[in-house]
């Protein structure tokens, strides 16, 4: 068969299957659609069914295959996380701010604080450092990972719950937001290179500078002209901070967090968003699948998964509580937006897989670090359905 027509199988095989199970098996409750298609990518991956059927996989998942569908991926992530950067509103944030830095701080500190703990004992054990990566590296990076909040998920299930422009719904969006933007920080931090540090400064002068420019720029173009020079903005910021050693994702979020919201206009954002969840993401969800690593691990693996999940959702939920008394919240309150901002999945993976790109962890804790997003992810609406309603009864 031609490689065409291999990745057009590849294609069907990801759109289909993972829709197929949705749909017919009726998971929406504890498992939408994303969550689905991460855990499809897994399931159609090298460690289930390429282990099972190892034919398949080479014949399928040919390394021309791949490396089309990774271009494809990068694109998706790229764009996916541009637009996670363009809803950031931080002067939202700014209007209420002891409130919303106080959650925030303690939001994240507290479970990165416990998953740093957890990496530390993960660290005591060969096979979980990455080749390229240093001690303190792995142990932030394993930390930030069960402190992440997948901003974009969350509002997938506050729209779910029906709170999304509810005042609630607000709240969690500026606590979200303001962890969102220190993530991608210490992101930045994790990947400083000393060896490359004169690229990297280069860097920051050249989006500093630029940055300038662009904004003034979309001030003086149309809606529609805006969408076309913020794709070639995006794709530029991309390359120079590969090229400067920090990652493209990171040239990605930064590209779109100096851009407005309201340039863009808020009902065409949210249908472009939709359509990279619907059109390509699928393929970002295919190509994580295929990296994951249960061979070199086995069950450690699954033990690992589950010390990271305890990690993230109890220091979750220690912070927001310790927020909540020091802010008097109402009661039940702060069990609600605990479980919330522990969701997890797209923003923690593509984190991990930087970490992994990088060679700072292996593929065993990125795989790892894999289940305890899906994990974390699908307790999420289950937990907080009923939760909710007791609270909302209260009021």
């Amino acid at each position: 068969m031609t490689t065409t027509e291999l990745f057009l199988i590849a294609l069907t095989i990801i759109f289909a299957v993972p829709y197929l199970f949705w749909r017919l098996l009726k998971t929406d409750y504890y498992a939408p659609l994303v969550v689905v298609q991460i855990v499809g990518g897994i399931i159609l991956g090298p460690g289930v069914l390429g282990a099972a059927y190892p034919a398949y996989y080479q014949t399928v998942f040919a390394p021309e295959v791949i490396a089309a569908l990774n271009g494809i991926a990068w694109w998706a992530v790229m764009m996916f996380v541009f637009v996670a950067g363009v809803e950031l509103d931080l002067s939202a944030a700014w209007k209420d701010r002891r409130e919303t830095t106080t959650t925030a701080a303690l939001a994240l500190f507290t479970p990165l604080a416990l998953g740093a703990l957890a990496g530390m004992a993960i660290l005591a054990f060969p096979g979980w450092l990455g080749p390229q990566g240093t001690y303190v590296q792995a142990l932030l990076g394993i930390g930030m990972s069960c402190a992440v909040t997948a901003l974009p998920i969350l509002v997938l299930l506050m729209e779910k719950l029906g709170i999304f422009r509810e005042p609630l719904g607000q709240r969690l969006l500026r606590y979200a937001s303001l962890d969102d933007l220190a993530i991608w920080g210490v992101l930045a931090l994790i990947l400083l290179d000393w060896e490359r540090i004169s690229r990297q400064g280069a860097f920051l002068l050249f989006f500093a500078v630029f940055a300038w420019g662009m904004r003034r720029l979309m001030q003086r173009i149309s809606e529609n002209d805006r969408w076309y020079v913020s794709l070639v903005w995006l794709a530029l910021c991309g390359l120079v901070a590969d090229w400067a050693g920090l990652h493209y994702m990171v040239g990605a979020f930064l590209a779109g967090c100096v851009l407005d919201r309201e340039w863009f206009g808020e009902k065409r954002l949210d249908e472009f968003r939709g359509v990279v969840l619907l059109c390509v993401m699928p393929v970002f969800f295919l190509s994580t699948g295929l990296r994951t690593d249960f061979s070199s691990g086995g069950v450690a693996v699954f033990a690992v998964a589950l010390l990271l999940l305890a990690a993230s959702v109890a220091g979750k939920l220690l912070g927001v509580h310790i927020a909540g008394r020091i802010l008097k919240w109402q009661p039940g309150e702060a069990s609600v937006i605990g479980w919330l901002l522990q969701t997890k999945a797209l923003i923690m993976i593509i984190f991990a897989n930087v970490l992994l790109d990088k060679e700072i962890i292996t593929g065993q804790t990125f795989t790892a670090l894999l289940l305890m997003a899906v994990m974390s992810t699908m307790l999420t609406v289950p937990v907080v359905t009923p939760k909710l309603k007791r609270m909302l009864a209260k009021d």
